[in-house]
């Protein structure tokens, strides 16, 4: 008995001795990119902050360090993450029919959003990206330009209550809200009234659950799903899902009802764009993103109830979040610079006199200075600060054998601010998006909405969202915003944040 019991531990010795081998092997390989000191069994882990505001200014100050010029690591236990911090490198990853799969953190994302455009993968991403491309057809974006201009109305409806020029408010949750509005009437045709019903359990659940994700892919010991649904923090996602997914199932089912009364079978994606704008029952039926996934088509089959879900869901989580902060970083920069704000004023009224009509896609295509602004406030704060990839073969990154399998992390974050793509890189400067100030740029050093063959498929509907909101704002308001930008505390949870709101005090201009 005791010799068996010898042989064991001899065994189990022998076993842990060997993975301890091949884990520091595998660390001491990583360790020739750089980065912060690792140490064997931890890597990193023991060195990282565990709040937003914390994690978001250790990166930042990790990609000044390490990142300045080249890739470097970060090592989660055994599980290395490497950071592409130089336009080379991405290029390299990202302009390439090989390295398509998202990096295994995408997985916690999965419960909400299945496996949706932004996480599948293989032969399902494929066919996905070439059955949705046609839904951002100009002539549907060109009808959703109501739909902006309608929310962006209730926005400065409201925010008129609050502009004396003395009253500071927090204008961020009034932006969050506006895009909800505009992304579930364009991606699913319902009006959630989310600017005057902000206390929505559907409202709150799409909070919650972003908060929770990230709260999750930080937290190793909550990888295991048994372990998380057991959990507090499990708990409480379960219980929104089941608000989110309840929502969009009965959006979907009143939908599909009402799909099929009015059209006939065989319709294509293609028919519905030809038909937009055409009455029924005396009404003008406006296509939403929902309407083409009922009709449309993967391998000759209909597309199943939790394949709509899945990609209704995912333009859910896409579509609203990271186009609210956009605008909302840009509402601080532009009310932050007195001088850019007056050129954004002149264009405006150069666009529409003292009119005050509504926004038509020709406006949008004249505001070409305001355009630039939401570049650059992308540039300073891009609403995702890195994109991940799980590499499909093995591939040298800064002159080292990274192996397949491997996360790769490419970060507009880090790139954006190096001087040597952008001089000066803290200044807000609109005018390096001048056309003549792009020419010699390389066009992987500005990638707020990733690039290649997996770039973002609604670049454009958020570009125009974006022109359409804070026209309405300028148009309207002189913004002066409260705080320094040290004074925002960017949170990178699944999008980047401000910590503090933003803080602004708006005056009539008429």
């Amino acid at each position: 008995m005791a010799s068996a019991l010898i042989v064991i531990v001899a065994i189990v010795v022998i076993l842990l001795t060997a993975w301890l081998f091949k884990q520091e092997k595998i660390r001491l390989h990583f360790d020739k990119l750089g980065g912060p000191a690792s140490i064997p069994i931890l890597g990193n882990v023991h060195q990282l902050k565990s709040d937003s505001y914390g994690i978001t200014k250790q990166l930042y100050g990790f990609f000044k360090e390490f990142g300045c010029k080249r890739a470097f690591r970060i090592l989660i236990g055994n599980h290395p993450m490497v950071f592409v911090c130089c336009p080379e490198e991405a290029e390299k990853l990202l302009n390439t029919t090989k390295h398509l799969d998202k990096s295994s953190d995408y997985q916690f994302m999965q419960p909400w959003i299945g496996t949706g455009l932004l996480v599948s993968t293989g032969n399902k991403w494929k066919s996905r990206r070439k059955l949705l491309t046609p839904t951002f057809h100009f002539k549907i974006l060109n009808d959703f330009v109501e739909v902006f201009n309608k929310h962006s109305g209730t926005l400065v409806t409201k925010l008129r209550k609050s502009a004396d020029g003395i009253t500071e408010i927090n204008i961020a949750d009034d932006m969050t809200l506006c895009a909800l509005d505009i992304i579930c009437e364009t991606a699913m045709g319902r009006n959630v009234n989310a600017q005057m019903n902000s206390d929505s359990d559907y409202v709150k659940a799409v909070h919650t659950v972003s908060v929770l994700t990230l709260a999750r892919v930080r937290s190793p010991w909550l990888w295991p799903d048994f372990v998380f649904n057991l959990s507090k923090t499990g708990k409480e996602y379960a219980k929104c899902l089941r608000v989110l997914h309840g929502f969009t199932e009965k959006v979907i089912k009143e939908r599909q009802t009402d799909f099929e009364k009015e059209i006939v079978d065989g319709t294509t994606v293609e028919n519905l764009i030809e038909r937009q704008n055409e009455e029924i029952d005396g009404k003008k039926k406006r296509l939403a993103f929902l309407d083409m996934l009922l009709c449309a088509k993967c391998d000759e089959k209909p597309l199943s109830f939790l394949d709509i879900r899945e990609e209704v869901d995912t333009f859910m989580f896409e579509g609203h979040d990271t186009t609210a902060m956009a605008s909302n970083w840009a509402i601080h920069l532009i009310g932050a610079d007195s001088e850019v704000q007056k050129r954004v004023h002149q264009e405006l009224d150069l666009i529409f006199g003292g009119s005050d009509r509504e926004t038509t896609m020709d406006d949008l295509k004249e505001m070409k200075y305001l355009e630039c602004c939401i570049k650059e406030s992308l540039r300073l704060y891009p609403s995702v600060m890195l994109f991940g990839r799980s590499l499909t073969e093995d591939c040298t990154i800064a002159d080292v054998c990274v192996p397949k399998g491997t996360t790769t992390l490419i970060v507009p974050a880090a790139m954006h601010m190096r001087d040597d793509l952008f001089p000066d890189p803290e200044k807000f400067n609109p005018d390096r998006f001048l056309p003549e100030n792009c020419t010699k740029r390389h066009p992987y050093a500005f990638i707020p909405f990733s690039a290649g063959s997996r770039n973002c498929i609604g670049q454009r509907f958020a570009i125009l969202e974006e022109k359409v909101i804070l026209s309405s704002v300028f148009r309207e308001f002189f913004v002066r915003s409260t705080q320094e930008r040290d004074d925002l505390y960017p949170m990178m949870e699944l999008i980047l944040r401000p910590g503090n709101g933003i803080k602004v005090v708006l005056s009539p201009r008429c």
